[in-house]
């Protein structure tokens, strides 16, 4: 599939632990599969998890590139990016969780702008934090992905969010069950969450998609949905993640 412009996706959660940044990353895994330039931004400033997912060099992050920007040091985006494979770069978050609040975010803006000038998909993942580097993103980003559980803070805090986006007029954003976290503990059916938070899922990542020795693949810096093996197990969760890929280049393309 062909991207006529640069899009620019957030992968956002309403709590920790829903599954969100291995979805970001499962989801570049897809998008470097169709043959599209892909750049993670790691903007989980405080427990960024991109870097030592993907156990990779994070010397150099959003920290250094902004901090840079900020006292005219900046030349290259280049040289804050680490290069995973031939169609995933990574921009992490500082290794250094302290550092998070010298970021100045008025900086967010310009550092997307940059990198749309090099990638086709830019996908930046965040905190379940509603701070103004996260809402300078949303303002930045052609959809919202939100991956949530089946749990009863999860949906509590999901309706609250999605209220708000409504009360803003925005619709912009997609909803992503992961049955995947904690699947012995499903609450709910699906017909009480959309009840619950007052939207569709749109997605569901099935609870079968669970890997055995899963510390291997993080220690080695996988991405599962590159590896042909966990794709071929996997297809349904394969699927769910090639339809939302699908979904958010066709929803955003004819956008300007």
């Amino acid at each position: 599939m062909g991207v006529k412009k640069a899009k620019v996706f957030t992968i956002s959660s309403v709590k920790g632990g829903t599954g969100k940044t291995t979805t970001a990353l499962n989801l570049a895994g897809v998008f470097a599969n169709m043959n599209l330039k892909t750049l993670i931004i790691d903007l989980d400033l405080f427990s960024g998890g991109i870097g030592l997912s993907l156990n990779i060099d994070v010397t150099k992050n959003i920290f250094t590139a902004i901090d840079d920007m900020n006292n005219n040091r900046f030349t290259n985006l280049d040289d804050y990016i680490v290069k995973y494979n031939n169609d995933i770069d990574v921009l992490s978050a500082p290794i250094d969780p302290r550092l998070a609040s010298k970021i100045n975010v008025n900086y967010i803006n310009v550092l997307l702008r940059k990198a749309k000038m090099k990638y086709k998909i830019i996908i930046v993942d965040t905190n379940h934090v509603l701070n103004d580097i996260n809402l300078m993103t949303f303002d930045c980003s052609d959809k919202i992905v939100y991956v949530i559980n089946n749990d009863p803070t999860s949906l509590k805090n999901m309706k609250t969010m999605l209220s708000i986006h409504k009360d803003m007029e925005q619709n912009n954003y997609k909803v992503v069950l992961n049955n995947s976290v904690n699947k012995q503990k499903n609450y709910f059916s699906d017909y009480d969450i959309e009840n619950i938070i007052k939207n569709k899922i749109d997605y569901i990542i099935p609870g079968t998609f669970y890997i055995k020795n899963i510390d291997k693949y993080v220690m080695e810096g996988k991405i599962l949905m590159l590896d042909k093996k966990i794709v071929k197990s996997h297809r349904k969760a394969y699927k769910v993640f090639s339809s939302l890929a699908n979904d958010l280049i066709k929803e955003t393309e004819g956008d300007e």
